[in-house]
């Protein structure tokens, strides 16, 4: 087994310049997925100055995360498979640059429509250059522990994006204004492209394809909808034609989703990719978990200074162990992988966070830091980081090099998907349960009722990776369909390009 640099997955076999490539690749992916991830949870501490300085509503106040969300979700795959197509360097390049300039917009946002329409292009950059960036690792890599291992350091490097997503907030949004936490991307982001651009090599699939457009824009069109729809039950009701108005034309678009994907020759998600136990399996299970880990620096945020009376600063400093125990998770990952499997760690970590669920539904007015923020947010962040790493593995395993960009889009979007519209519904029940009241007690009810359905799903989600995740899952190609263009045939001949010969598709029990 060939020893890696510092845990990073570099392997310390390889000759200076392979080394240095190599380190290139690894900073440039993790860089970029730090600011894709940076910028889900750093507007979530500034939530309450945005709502005073533009005069935002409380469903406007989601859509500051949602309208990011949403488009990077529906988006992401139409990026994954760009990398692929017209190059890793080229998307990732394209992607940060959109995402950099939309943070510029944004932070100069004078209406709440600018803003929400800054955060929506600055979710169609993050759709681009997220999967290009886990892209990068699985196709520079070699295969094996020091993939995994790279994986990882991608993986918490994320999870403390996320994670620190709320004392950056809260420090730029005490000292400076809640505009730099958009500003603050530029600087950074033009950096990490001036380096990007000088050190990072062009890779991508020689055979030349179109890309599914339309089925992008129906894939993230009809999660809108849906999530609208949800949204709308709040004020109007789950029977009035304002909120089944949406939540029907959302379906019938993700109906119509799937229909063309499967007539496509050349689809955005092929749907043979879901008879892989492997990958259908570890994407509902993130998507599942995404439902309830994703809005849990919401609502701590919002806890934290609508109940408890944090300043942002406050905010951003208390959940710093939050930030440290999901990056500890997401990098423990892979020793316990080797001596427990994935499925063991994927089941334990979920378990885990549903626990701290549990205990965290228990805010009240009168909470104290250690036994209400502390503790309970320990628990569900570092289960959430253990679980991260293994259903990544296993929706990502595959021998054929053109896939792996679809694969890391597919996996962000069943994440982030679940995050989306997990917020929707999850603010939707803390919303039903206040009853429009807005006193500190009112509020922790709320936000309480919330933790404990996060807690349902989570436990639902334990159930089915029991069930349905494969117990060893090996990277998979699938053969035997040639013929049907734009799925399976290129295998074989990827295969010969890379120097990789192509094996069965094999998920053991």
């Amino acid at each position: 087994m060939a020893q890696t640099s510092a845990g990073t997955g570099i392997p310390s076999t390889l000759d200076a310049s392979s080394k240095a490539r190599l380190w290139a690749v690894v900073l440039a992916a993790c860089a970029g997925q730090f600011l894709v991830v940076l910028d889900v949870s750093v507007v979530n501490v500034a939530l309450p100055s945005m709502r005073r300085t533009l005069a935002l509503s409380e469903s406007g106040l989601q859509w500051v995360l949602n309208a990011y969300t949403l488009t990077f979700a529906g988006l992401m795959l139409l990026g994954g498979r760009a990398a692929d197509l017209f190059g890793r360097k080229a998307v990732f390049l394209t992607g940060l640059a959109l995402f950099t300039a939309a943070s510029f917009a944004g932070g100069l946002a004078q209406e709440p429509w600018h803003l929400l329409a800054a955060r929506g292009v600055q979710g169609m950059g993050a759709a681009i250059l997220a999967p290009a960036t886990l892209t990068l690792l699985t196709t520079s890599v070699p295969e094996g522990s020091a993939r995994t291992k790279a994986v990882a350091t991608w993986s918490a490097v994320g999870a403390g994006g996320g994670a620190a997503g709320g004392l950056v907030g809260g420090v730029l949004t005490d000292t400076l204004s809640w505009r730099w936490v958009l500003l603050i991307n530029v600087p950074v982001g033009a950096l990490v492209l001036v380096a990007a651009a000088v050190w990072l090599t062009e890779s991508r699939e020689t055979r030349v394809r179109r890309l599914d457009v339309p089925g992008a824009l129906l894939v993230t069109l009809g999660l809108g909808a849906v999530a609208y729809g949800i949204v709308r039950t709040d004020t109007a009701g789950w029977t009035a034609p304002s909120a089944l108005g949406p939540l029907f034309a959302g379906l019938a678009m993700l109906g119509l989703f799937v229909a063309v994907e499967a007539r496509s020759h050349e689809p955005l998600v092929p749907l043979r990719l879901f008879r892989r136990r492997a990958v259908s399996s570890a994407n509902a299970s993130i998507f599942i978990n995404g439902l309830a880990t994703f809005a849990m620096w919401y609502f701590l945020s919002l806890y934290t200074q609508n109940v408890l009376h944090y300043t942002p600063l406050q905010a951003g400093f208390a959940m710093i162990p939050h930030s440290l125990s999901i990056v500890l998770g997401s990098k423990s990952a892979p020793y316990l992988m080797a001596r427990i499997g994935d499925r063991a760690l994927a089941v334990t970590g979920t378990a885990m966070a549903g626990l701290g669920y549990v205990w965290q539904s228990s805010v009240h007015t009168g909470g104290g830091y250690a036994a209400t923020i502390l503790a309970p947010g320990v628990l569900m962040a570092l289960g959430a980081g253990l679980a991260a790493t293994p259903l990544a593995t296993i929706a990502t395993a595959t021998k054929d090099p053109g896939e792996a960009g679809l694969l890391s889009g597919l996996f962000g979007t069943g994440r982030t998907m679940g995050g989306a519209l997990g917020l929707a519904v999850l603010s939707t029940v803390a919303a039903a349960r206040t009853d429009g009241h807005e006193n500190p007690v009112a509020l922790a009810d709320g936000y309480g009722t919330a933790f404990r359905t996060g807690a349902v799903v989570l436990a639902a989600s334990v159930l089915f990776m029991l069930f349905a995740l494969p117990r060893r899952t090996e990277p998979e190609t699938v053969v035997g369909e040639v013929g049907e263009v734009g799925e399976v045939g290129e295998v074989g001949e990827v295969g010969d390009v890379e120097g990789t010969a192509s094996e069965p598709a094999r998920a053991t029990e």
